[in-house]
């Protein structure tokens, strides 16, 4: 989790870029709250976002001062703690949509927070209680996608059925069905964050595609262009990815909250 506090101007236009979870973007600020809009069109205020969603932009007017909480959830995770997570890929929907009637009294309770570590702790129990809400993922789908993120996405289908003792058929089949990517899909998708972060950092591009498993730079270009429908710069300056190393610090630690003046 991690939490926004800061001042913005009067008109926001970003593009999300693609990350290998399913995000909630709680809206505090005072207001009708921002606009997502997605190639599948577009939701106000408090949001779950799906893996993959085509096109999203946070655009159009906003209060003086934005107050969010940002919830990152794995495939994983979001399979049992969200209704019908995989119907979620490619889409954003309302909170209200995955949370039922859960969605505004948690609203309610965030809002009345008088801290971030208060925020945190209420999101942390909501998420804890809706633990197990749904059948647990096969044994074997949760050690193929650990397998993934572990390698950066930088594996073959068939090595990763093999360890896991299936066949490449059953896991493309199962994977699908409980995560929502087929396994080839979510290890382009944790290769490109890889390689996105790595591109923000600032590092070249023709090092990344090399370090990032990436044929080459033609390569790495198209798979941005796929997932981002942008070119390299474009994705390295990009606002979204700028907030992540203060908002979610590779080290492991407690959430995070963001203030400025």
């Amino acid at each position: 989790m991690a939490g926004f506090d800061q001042r913005v101007p009067a008109l926001v236009d970003i593009s999300m870029v693609a990350h290998p979870s399913l995000t909630l973007l709680v809206d505090l600020s005072e207001g009708a709250g921002p606009v997502h809009d997605t190639d599948g069109g577009r939701v106000h205020g408090s949001v779950a976002v799906g893996l993959i969603p085509g096109g999203l932009r946070v655009s159009g007017p906003t209060a003086e001062r934005c107050r969010c909480l940002q919830i990152r959830l794995s495939p994983v995770a979001a399979a049992t703690v969200l209704d019908a997570s995989t119907e979620l890929v490619g889409t954003v929907v309302t909170l209200t949509d995955v949370w039922g009637r859960d969605a505004a009294r948690t609203e309610n309770r965030l809002r009345a927070a008088t801290s971030w570590n208060e925020r945190f702790t209420i999101a942390a129990d909501v998420l804890g209680r809706r633990l197990n809400a749904r059948p647990p993922l096969d044994r074997e789908v949760v050690a193929a996608w650990g397998r993934i993120q572990a390698v950066r996405g930088q594996l073959r289908v068939g090595d990763l059925a093999s360890e896991v003792g299936w066949s490449r058929k059953r896991l493309w089949s199962r994977f699908r069905s409980q995560i929502g990517l087929t396994p080839k899909h979510a290890a382009r998708l944790v290769r490109f964050d890889h390689a996105a972060h790595l591109l923000a950092a600032g590092d070249a591009t023709a090092r990344v595609a090399a370090v990032s498993g990436y044929a080459d730079q033609s390569h790495l270009h198209r798979e941005i262009r796929a997932f981002t429908d942008a070119t390299p710069a474009a994705l390295a300056a990009a606002p979204w990815l700028g907030f992540d190393d203060i908002a979610w610090p590779a080290s492991s630690g407690p959430p995070s909250s963001r203030d400025s003046p």
